[in-house]
């Protein structure tokens, strides 16, 4: 099921055993095949030497196989395929050296030389799926037999493309039958890990561990669902054990630790690691897209990923996220709808509809297409998994504001922490509508008054001036207007400071505001050069002066 990866060997390599006699004996490959140590198997062929022995040569390629060093095992069978009597399966074994190293094209070519066998219909098989031939994929799952190695290579077949119900089941099945197929228990934790239930993956995992405690594969299994359950931290302290073991003794499983330790630590180390990885570990190219899209280098990120054909629903939604971010950065309609139809395509498919992920992309969908009513759908179904992350509340709170349920809105905008969100226009100006539409101008006037000169500030008083008008704040309205025409000598930005400056004079007549705010605004009024202005200011002198106020 785990299709790039080899069991690592258990326990240290053995050497030749003291007898009492003194005398040392060279340990047989029997004894180190039956224990699955291929370290200690190819020490033995490379001592005894090769001789140009078919048989050795063969036993050679096996054992580099298992070790997951895919290169020598292929340039063994390279030599013996030329050979005038091929020994037999050198093909086929040729042939999975090549599907492992990618080579799909050159392990077609191969099969067609090999004797026709269950491995060689198994191997057709996941060729069809690599190659996304779909006809031939269900013509060579028509040839699977009723055997344990064809009903483990369909159940992951169905793990790759991501059914991963169904290969529970078949593994369940299998396991049923076979007790003593203890690795059956990592292939069910691996897919319950994969739908999200990682309690359940770490209880199914126990089974194997407690066999095989030193198992590259299920410790690094368990430190995933402890990521996922828990943090960093203690996903990292699970793999103390396997540091120094994989680096000498698999290779694969080395590249695999370090990959993930990159995605426990948080992204450090993200460059020198994972690019070496893109073409190794599938995973690699999506945590450096994702490594991109978190330090703003959006640019770098959609190179990474613009050709990635998704077949699964974690590429499919990482590309969706790319197109959006790109989308966002030039203004480009086109990337924003091919954004909303990648969240679409998750959301709507029957595997992904009821799932967390599949909800928020629904909700991510409808939030591309401005169908706020929608988005909170899907948002208001998911928060209890989300109530303290900050991205989530960015997207939760600017819906509620779309959808005028401000109070709310306020409230989600007010839990977010991240100082990088708080920073940005779309954060300040939301707040800021929520404020005024709550009746707080004055925390909107704030959230102005703490921004540099910007273009940005200019776009937030225009926004203060307006909404506050709207709501009857003149106020501020008024104080908004006058720096607005201070900045800019606009016709319109004396509009409405005149008509603000008014609105306050009334609300102070009408006893709703203040009177002391009577000669800040005749201050405002004179800050503009106007021949309304001294009108103005004589009626509302006269008013003053008839009810004894001192301005």
């Amino acid at each position: 099921m785990i299709l790039s990866r080899a069991k690592p060997a258990s326990g240290v390599t053995h050497t030749a055993s003291s007898q009492p006699s003194g005398r040392k004996e060279i340990p047989k490959l029997e004894d180190f095949l039956a224990k699955r140590d291929y370290t200690g198997a190819l020490t033995v062929l490379d001592f005894t030497g090769r001789k140009n022995n078919e048989e050795t040569e063969m036993w050679i390629g096996y054992c580099a196989f298992h070790l997951g060093d895919y290169k020598r095992a292929m340039s063994v069978y390279e030599s013996l395929r030329h050979l005038k009597n091929p020994p037999d399966g050198v093909f086929v074994n040729l042939a999975c050296c090549y599907f492992y190293l990618g080579m799909y094209p050159e392990a077609l070519r191969v099969l067609d030389k090999a004797s026709t066998s269950n491995l060689k219909t198994r191997l057709l098989f996941h060729l069809a799926h690599k190659l996304g031939d779909e006809k031939k994929l269900m013509e060579h799952h028509q040839e699977l037999e009723d055997i344990v190695e064809d009903q483990l290579s369909l159940a992951s077949i169905h793990y790759l493309r991501s059914h991963y119900q169904e290969a529970i089941d078949i593994y369940k099945r299998v396991l049923q039958d076979n007790r003593e197929y203890l690795a059956l228990n990592v292939y069910i934790s691996l897919c319950y890990y994969k739908l999200d239930y990682y309690d359940m993956s770490q209880e199914v995992l126990t089974i194997y561990l407690q066999n095989y405690p030193d198992s590259a594969i299920a410790i690094n299994l368990k430190a995933c669902n402890h990521f996922r359950l828990y943090n960093g931290k203690a996903a990292e302290s699970e793999l103390k054990s396997l540091m120094d073991q994989s680096s000498s003794t698999f290779s694969f499983g080395h590249d695999l630790i370090r990959h993930n330790l990159v995605v426990f630590r948080g992204g450090e180390g993200a460059l020198q690691v994972l690019p070496p990885l893109v073409d190794v570990i599938p995973e690699a190219r999506l945590n450096l897209v994702i490594y991109y899209l978190k330090h703003d280098d959006i640019q770098e990120a959609f190179n990474l990923i613009k050709d990635l054909e998704p077949s699964v629903p974690p590429e499919y939604i990482l590309k969706g996220v790319v197109y959006a971010a790109i989308g966002q950065e030039n203004g480009s309609r086109e990337n924003f709808k091919m954004a909303q139809q990648y969240f679409q395509l998750v959301g709507s498919s029957a595997s992904e509809c009821d799932t967390v992920p599949g909800r928020q992309c629904m909700a991510s969908s409808y939030f591309l297409k401005r169908q706020f009513d929608d988005v909170l759908v899907y948002l208001n179904s998911i928060r209890s998994f989300f109530y303290n992350d900050d991205s989530f509340n960015f997207n939760y709170a600017q819906a509620k504001a779309a959808t005028g349920s401000y109070k709310e809105a306020e409230e989600i905008f007010l839990l977010i922490k991240n100082e990088k969100f708080k920073d940005e226009y779309v954060y300040i100006s939301h707040l800021a509508r929520c404020y005024i539409m709550n009746k707080k101008p004055q925390s909107a006037w704030e959230l102005y008054l703490k921004m540099e000169t910007s273009s940005e500030a200019f776009s937030l008083l225009q926004l203060i001036a307006n909404d506050c008008y709207r709501m009857g704040q003149f106020w501020y309205a008024a104080k908004s207007f006058d720096m607005l025409e201070r900045l800019d000598p606009n016709p319109e930005y004396w509009e409405g400071k005149r008509g603000a400056c008014v609105g306050v004079f009334q609300q102070i007549i009408a006893g709703h505001q203040s009177k002391e705010h009577l000669k800040e605004v005749i201050q405002l009024l004179r800050n503009t050069a106007n021949s309304q202005v001294e009108l103005i200011i004589r009626i509302m002198k006269r008013w003053a002066k008839d009810n004894r106020i001192n301005i």
